[in-house]
């Protein structure tokens, strides 16, 4: 991996992890699904422009179409909808911890599809697994909302299949389009979705809500999808996925400093365990 494909790992997990600060931001005073419906409307626009503006084509491929729609109804609309639910009652800390178990499962559908994994890989799934068991049984013990710990657990699941499908959507260029397409298909499922769980479309403008949601938009929204297709492209999905392991880390610090979320030791310890699993699966992927 070059050192141009590890950079963009790095900053993908930072601007990636740092969204959930951001939306627990949000959630306090929007309503989940129509903040984040609206934020992918207007994410989505602005990168279909763009794409436009530099020449690119909604004219996709029969394959790009089936993977973009899929990557945006499981990012955009079953992860992202679910973790900004849930976020009303956990941690953003919490629910970047969940998520960081992402590339395990990318990894365990692998070899349940058939792929070979070596030793290492089969010991870093069973001790990531354990870090992830910790932390929950932590957490359940001291009184966790487990409706929104069960809706974390869906996400991430849905966030591992639309990364299996991504290198279909992005294989025959116009990425910057393909972009703003699954967003735009995202925000149509999360306005059906505030429309049929009734939320009240009311919020509380705040300087903090202003500010969680531009940088929700521009960073999260486009920059850092976009950089994930690139990502996926140049150096795989599983590999590409590696880079969870510093969400974890880098969620629980954004967490405590903008929220002044705290965590014990063994949220630490497990935080450990579960990085640890994600870079030995990694490892026994390499020739």
């Amino acid at each position: 991996m070059d050192i141009r494909a590890l950079a963009m790992g790095v900053t993908f997990a930072f601007i990636w992890a740092s969204a959930f600060t951001s939306a627990r931001i949000i959630v306090a005073d929007a309503p989940p699904l129509g903040a984040l419906a609206l934020r992918f409307f207007i994410s989505g626009t602005l990168g279909v422009a763009l794409a436009l503006a530099l020449g690119q084509s909604w004219r996709l491929t029969a394959e790009q179409w089936r993977a973009t729609i899929i990557f945006g109804f499981c990012q955009n609309g079953l992860y992202l909808g679910m973790n900004f639910v849930a976020m009303q009652t956990i941690e953003a800390g919490m629910a970047a911890i969940i998520a960081s178990a992402m590339p395990l499962l990318v990894a365990l559908f692998g070899r349940i599809m058939g792929e070979r994994m070596r030793p290492l890989g089969m010991a870093g799934l069973a001790v990531g697994f354990a870090g992830v068991a910790l932390i929950m049984g932590s957490r359940i013990s001291g009184g966790v909302d487990l409706y929104g710990l069960g809706l974390c657990l869906i996400a991430t699941i849905a966030l591992a299949v639309a990364t299996l499908v991504v290198r279909g959507a992005s294989a025959g260029g116009n990425i910057l389009m393909i972009v703003g397409l699954q967003m735009l298909i995202g925000a149509g499922a999360l306005a059906v979705a505030s429309l049929t769980r009734g939320e009240i479309w009311q919020v509380t403008p705040s300087w903090p809500l202003g500010l969680a949601f531009a940088y929700t938009i521009l960073f999260p929204g486009l920059i850092a999808t976009l950089i994930w297709f690139l990502l996926v492209r140049q150096v795989g999905a599983v590999r590409a996925a590696t880079f969870h392991f510093l969400s974890p880390f880098f969620g629980v610090g954004i967490a405590a400093l903008l929220l002044g979320e705290t965590f014990g030791p063994v949220d630490m310890i497990g935080v450990a365990i579960i990085m640890a699993g994600i870079l030995a699966v990694q490892l026994s992927k390499r020739a």
